[in-house]
């Protein structure tokens, strides 16, 4: 069982920055790491992704250029920095893991465990 710990959510303006964290209770190689998030009357939606050992990056379209996301492994902690915020970032943001790669690391179910999420909202 990986326990995952967000942190970093807040207020920010929009064009600001924010830097997210994700503390995980044990460090596996092969575990891929995922960043989500939900938007009031949306559906969960993909974010970011990389796997432990900090290739296979990918991005959603709507964040790609904006946010980078990063692991430090001595850490055990996986990082999503957020620049250029926008009002339609606003959400709770969750971190994601699953051991191996994922068939299609943009669906909610390919993720065995998450984090409890840290809301993120940004004023125009």
């Amino acid at each position: 069982q990986v326990q995952l710990v967000e942190s970093g959510g807040g207020l920010a303006q929009a064009g600001g920055s924010l830097r997210l964290s994700c503390a995980a209770s044990e460090r596996t190689l092969n575990t891929y790491v995922g960043w989500f998030r939900r938007a009031p009357g949306k559906e969960r939606e993909f974010v970011a992704g990389i796997i432990w050992t900090g290739g296979k990056l990918d991005y959603a379209n709507s964040v790609k250029g904006r946010f980078t996301i990063s692991r430090d492994s001595a850490k055990n902690t996986v990082y999503l920095q957020m620049n250029s915020l926008k009002p339609e970032d606003t959400a709770v943001y969750y971190c994601a893991a699953r051991r191996g790669l994922p068939y299609d690391s943009r669906r909610p179910s390919e993720y065995a465990f998450w984090g409890q999420g840290t809301q993120v909202t940004v004023s125009s």
